[in-house]
């Protein structure tokens, strides 16, 4: 792995900081799909389980609605009011909508109000999840030296596997220590409980922190486009908007699909007994967290276009295979060598990603530009993917749909990747004309 200095405090500070709430979010968002066919029997009960699931699955895409409208309104409040400012409050939502979801009781008990409590929790946590991404990725970006921003922008989604993993450790944990009645009547709340522990640790650490640097001296120039900061980014930065939307379009699909709706589909589709992917699910993402900062300081070197352009690409060639491979004869083993292969693609793909979007914006309107292109590309093509491809299952009867979704995920992010100007190479080529020049 490629080694570094040590960190300046601050800039620990900002990472933890930055990565913690992240992981908040994404374990929120990554329990409920795991738990969601215990969620549909609680406040979505149905004589048709299909139906139920779908309602559940749509009820998980509903938070999805309101992301682009926090990341609207909470990504101008980080380039108006500060990093600080949005992440604190974005944390708080958070908490707030978590703790409706893991104290709500079920349908059985206060009737039609259930499903519409959970609906709001989850549209609540769309919008603090809107803003959070800009804002933690802005953070991270402007306390990098300029030679290392992949490195430091590859702890947002090392905070994301984080999630990922501490989802299906405590997936596992209820579903093979309790027994089925016991884990349909109140365990399936325990994963939700041990989230809210984060928040007010996260709420802590992030009112403690100092604005980047680069955003301070950035400030007085945000201040005079508040009014008009929206109309800006979409007029002056509109090429890196549709380019940030194409990069997020490939990595949510990935991410939802041969994550958050793996357990779903292993247990439905390929009949494996419920604790299997949790399993699978730990050690992959163990291998992904130790990956991820992995390629973003491999990035600093050779770009971040070669590391995601090959990752994506051999994403387009494996998937299918590995999917009828899976199918024809579904194992705890081949679903783990599968998604062994997955991980270390989506590592690769993911560790420089967030640095590449940051990259595309200026300091005056990054927060809201990746806000708005993260949140309308993961509404449309990431929330929904559980939904969609349940339904294109039930529709066609056919178990390779994951493999068709994600393959065509894959080829909109290699088309946006082919425009992009690599940062990380034009900062990699001036450091060496500098060091040519002081010879």
């Amino acid at each position: 792995m490629p080694t570094s200095p040590a960190l300046p405090s601050a800039n620990r500070r900002a990472i933890v900081a930055s990565t913690i709430g992240n992981a908040f979010e994404w374990y929120d968002f990554i329990v409920f799909g795991f738990l969601s066919v215990i969620i549909a029997r609680q406040f979505f009960p149905s004589s048709n389980p299909t139906v139920s699931m779908l309602m559940t699955t749509a009820t998980f895409g509903s938070a999805f609605l309101m992301r682009p409208i926090g990341g609207i309104l909470l990504g101008i409040y980080a380039d108006r009011a500060g990093r600080k400012a949005a992440l604190s409050l974005v944390i708080l939502l958070m908490t707030v909508s978590s703790a409706m979801m893991a104290f709500t009781p079920g349908y059985a008990t206060i009737g039609i109000a259930a499903p519409i409590v959970v609906v709001l929790a989850r549209l609540q946590q769309g919008l603090s999840a809107g803003g959070e991404f800009g804002s933690a990725t802005a953070m991270l970006i402007e306390y990098a030296p300029a030679h290392r921003r992949g490195f430091y922008g590859s702890w947002q989604n090392f905070g994301q596997f984080v999630a990922a993993v501490t989802a299906a450790l405590m997936g596992a944990l209820v579903t093979r220590g309790l027994s089925a009645s016991a884990l349909d009547a109140w365990g399936w709340r325990i994963p939700f409980m041990f989230g809210l522990v984060i928040g007010p640790v996260g709420f802590y650490i992030r009112t403690r922190l100092h604005e980047p640097p680069a955003y301070e001296d950035a400030a007085g120039a945000v201040a005079g486009k508040a009014a008009s900061m929206l109309g800006t980014v979409w007029r002056e930065h509109q090429a890196a908007l549709w380019i940030a939307f194409g990069l997020v379009v490939a990595s949510s699909v990935a991410q939802y699909v041969l994550n958050v709706y793996l357990p779903v589909y292993a247990v439905r589709q390929l009949g494996l007994p419920v604790s299997a992917p949790f399993t699978v699910l730990v050690a992959t993402g163990t291998l992904r967290m130790i990956l991820t900062p992995f390629f973003g300081s491999l990035s600093d070197r050779i770009g971040r276009k070669p590391v995601m352009g090959v990752s994506m690409a051999l994403y387009v060639v494996t998937i299918y295979p590995l999917f009828v491979w899976l199918v024809a004869a579904p194992s705890l083993s081949h679903l783990l060598a599968t998604e062994v292969v997955f991980a270390v693609l989506m590592a690769a793909a993911l560790g420089p990603a967030s640095t590449a979007l940051a990259e595309l914006f200026p300091t005056q309107v990054r927060a809201t530009g990746l806000s708005i292109s993260y949140n309308v590309a993961t509404t449309l093509f990431g929330g929904f993917s559980p939904f969609l491809v349940t339904w294109l299952i039930t529709e066609t009867g056919n178990k390779m749909m994951p493999a068709y979704f994600v393959t065509a995920a894959m080829i909109v992010g290699l088309i946006a990747l082919l425009p992009m100007r690599d940062a990380a190479r034009r900062t990699a080529r001036s450091r060496l004309d500098e060091g040519a020049f002081e010879r």
